[in-house]
Formats: C-alpha cells, structure tokens, sequence
C-alpha cells in the first residue's frame, strides 16, 4: 500500500513539475479571474489550509489530544501529503500559465520548490530510517560474531596453540585452528568496520535531513504569507466575474 501511494504521489509530482512548461504552448490571461478559474483558485487556497491540520496534530498538544484516539498520524500525514500536491495542482490551473507578475511568479516557484522538497524528504527519510534500522541489527550481529570468535580464538591457543611468541610467528601454520580463527576475527572486524563507516554516513545524512525539515517548515511560511497577499490583492482589486 505504501508503494503504490510513493508512485501515486510521485506522479502527481512529476505532473506539477512540468505544468508549467505548458505556458509555452498555451497561455490564458483571462481565464484566472474568470468564475471558473476564481472558484479553482478558491478550491486551491483551502486545500493548501488542509496540510496544517497534520501540523496542528503533531505540534499543538490540545489537537493532538483530540485527533490521537480519533485518527491516527498516518492518516493525517497521507492526508497532508495528498494536499499538499493537489493544491498546487489546482493552483497552476488557476494560474492558467499566465506567469507575467511578480507575485504569480514567487507563488508558483515557492510552490513547486515546497512541494518536491517535500516529496524528496519525506520518502528519503523513509529509506534512510529503515537503512538505519537494519545496520544497527546488523552491527550487533557482527559484534556478537567477533566477540564469539576471540573467545574462541582464546580456547584455541590455551589448549593447541603454540606457546611461545617465536612458535606463534613461525609456526602458525602448523596450527590451522589458530589460524581459522585469525582468519575468522579479520573477516568480521573487516566487515564490521565497513557497517559502522556505513552507519556514521548514515547518521550524517539523518541530521542533513533534520536541517531540511526546518527548511520545509521556512518554505511553508513564504508560501502562505505569499498566498494572503495573492488573496488580499484579487479582493482588494476586485473579482471580474462579479
């Protein structure tokens, strides 16, 4: 279910990425203050209100009391996600490829930048938790594999293994379970050096990502304070279809 809503969603992304090169083909300058085109825009601008009820429920204690036993977080983090991609969809019909004022340009760039940031963190921190989660699994496995292989290497040469220093350079061949075990302990350290460099790149990458949710969090102020003076300017100006 998960993977069919990541291509669901990675195709309206793709379709609102290329939108806008339609204006290169077509463009309608009265259709955005048309009634059909204002009541798009309308349908856009709430939409876009919807991807905060996720935030309110996440950050706002109160709501989250309300929403917790009521609907779950996936639920509403679908909910945003679907949002916020079809708003901006919605909003580029609106905008019916007319890309010729300042503020249609700023919306329409902050739009499709807080959109695929969004889609881009959101399904990479995805792969990087579970990536995470599996090297953390597999570093203990490894560390418990070589702990048990110098305990073993440790038997082996307290009861077969040549006793003195000179015996243990020169002679190790001589003993094959010494050197089974030598061998053993070089092939998990190896391995388990390689997991834990793995797992710092990793932990880099996660705190990366944690620096781009406060800029996805920047992007979404700019977006909607952009929104409210799209709004105030249409009503300030007046709606040609009244």
């Amino acid at each position: 279910m998960q993977e069919r809503s990541a291509i669901v969603v990675g195709a309206l992304v793709v379709l609102l990425v290329l939108f806008p090169l339609g204006f290169l083909v077509h463009v309608a300058p009265r259709f955005p203050g048309s009634l059909a085109g204002s009541l798009i825009g309308i349908s856009a601008a709430i939409l876009m209100l919807v991807p905060l009820i996720y935030v309110a429920g996440k950050r706002i204690p109160v709501v989250h009391r309300y929403f917790a036993p009521r609907i779950e977080s996936r639920t509403l983090l679908s909910v945003h996600i679907y949002a916020g991609v079809l708003a901006p969809i919605l909003g580029l019909i609106h905008a019916a490829h007319k890309f010729d004022s300042p503020m249609g340009i700023s919306l329409t760039g902050v739009m499709l930048v807080l959109v695929i940031s969004g889609y881009v963190g959101r399904y990479m921190l995805i792969q990087i938790g579970r990536g995470l989660r599996g090297r953390a699994q597999e570093l203990a496995q490894l560390r418990a594999a070589l702990a048990g292989a110098g305990m073993a290497h440790l038997m082996s040469e307290t009861s077969d293994a040549p006793r003195n220093i000179v015996q243990r350079l020169l002679l190790t061949s001589a003993y094959p379970g010494t050197r089974g075990a030598l061998d053993s302990e070089a092939t998990i350290a190896s391995a388990l050096a390689d997991v834990e460099y793995a797992v710092r790149s990793e932990n880099v990458v996660n705190s990366l990502f944690g620096r781009w949710r406060k800029v996805h969090i920047v992007l979404a102020t700019i977006l909607y304070f952009l929104l409210v003076l799209h709004i105030w300017s249409g009503v300030y100006y007046g709606l040609r279809w009244i």
